[in-house]
């Protein structure tokens, strides 16, 4: 059975520095040589299977670690804070990376036996040990790489199979919550969704409770217990993470960019700003822009 040392080999062979979207779809894989400083981005649903080295991930105040031979399960589109804290030129952070489909984990939900445990989880994000088999069936989705003529044909065969392992395992309960249209997670997940297209929008949790179908009161802490940030948080580092995006691709000013994001106050969008990011918002893209890996990896988030 394939090791997490094959498992980095096929990485290695099939990456560059950064991220690398593969020919096989839904996956893609990492190799970062050195430790990095936080970075703000947004994750969306995915399961992640490190090979090697380690990473720390901060949803609002929770920190997170998961290293070789662990894998991290995100069910909500949720801004996070990641940092790669065990990596070097002869040992890089080797990663590989599979987003999560609704549709395919509700087919799977549909074919397993009515006794599987079905608690709901608290959180939406969530890190277990992988199990042979998981890595054995990862493996074998990657192998796909070095026989590109395959791909159309066992890749959906080996991505549910992948997704069958992780419903079955600790985290199948937060898998089965993201596959079941009126579970608590895809009700928060509708409301995540309205934020996300509406980030410069007066956030009324009324109106979000309503969508949620829950009441205010049930709504504010499911949406707390899964994403450890009250609505009005979320909403916040969204608003800002786009302001960031924002200030990259239009070279606008500040106070134009906090506009456009839903401020009314400059003084207040810088005031965030410079709490979230470090540095206020002028000064922060100028720095971001003197570094290539980070400007790019920003803009195409």
């Amino acid at each position: 059975m394939p090791t997490l040392d094959d498992l980095s080999e096929q990485i290695l062979r099939h990456s560059v520095e950064g991220s690398t979207k593969t020919a096989v779809p839904h996956l893609s894989v990492a190799r970062v040589h050195t430790r990095t400083l936080p970075n703000r981005m947004v994750y969306e649903p995915f399961v992640c299977l490190v090979a090697q080295g380690a990473k720390e991930v901060m949803l609002g105040d929770k920190l997170i670690r998961y290293a070789a031979g662990n894998y991290l399960v995100v069910s909500l589109d949720l801004p996070v804070s990641s940092v790669i804290r065990e990596a070097s030129r002869n040992r890089p952070l080797l990663s590989a990376t599979l987003a999560l489909n609704p549709t395919l984990l509700t087919d799977i939900l549909l074919t397993l036996p009515e006794d599987s445990p079905a608690v709901a989880p608290s959180t939406g994000l969530a890190v277990s040990t992988a199990p042979d088999d998981l890595v054995d069936a990862m493996s074998r989705l990657l192998g796909l790489l070095d026989q590109p003529r395959d791909i159309a044909m066992l890749a959906p065969l080996f991505e549910r199979e992948i997704l069958y392992r992780l419903m079955q395992g600790e985290q199948g309960a937060m898998l089965r919550q993201i596959a079941l249209s009126d579970s608590r997670l895809s009700q928060i997940a509708r409301t995540i969704g309205w934020i996300r297209r509406n980030y410069a929008e007066s956030l009324r949790i009324e109106a979000l409770a309503q969508l949620a179908g829950m009441s205010a009161s049930s709504f504010h802490r499911h949406f707390k217990a899964a994403t450890a940030m009250s609505p009005l948080q979320f909403q916040k580092q969204i608003r800002l993470q786009e302001a960031r995006k924002l200030l990259l691709a239009q070279k606008a000013d500040a106070a134009r960019v906090g506009f456009a994001v839903g401020y009314e106050s400059p003084s207040q969008f810088s005031r965030e700003y410079s709490r979230l990011f470090g540095a206020p918002p002028g000064r922060d893209a100028a720095q971001l822009r003197a570094n290539p890996a980070a400007y790019a990896q920003i803009l195409h988030q």
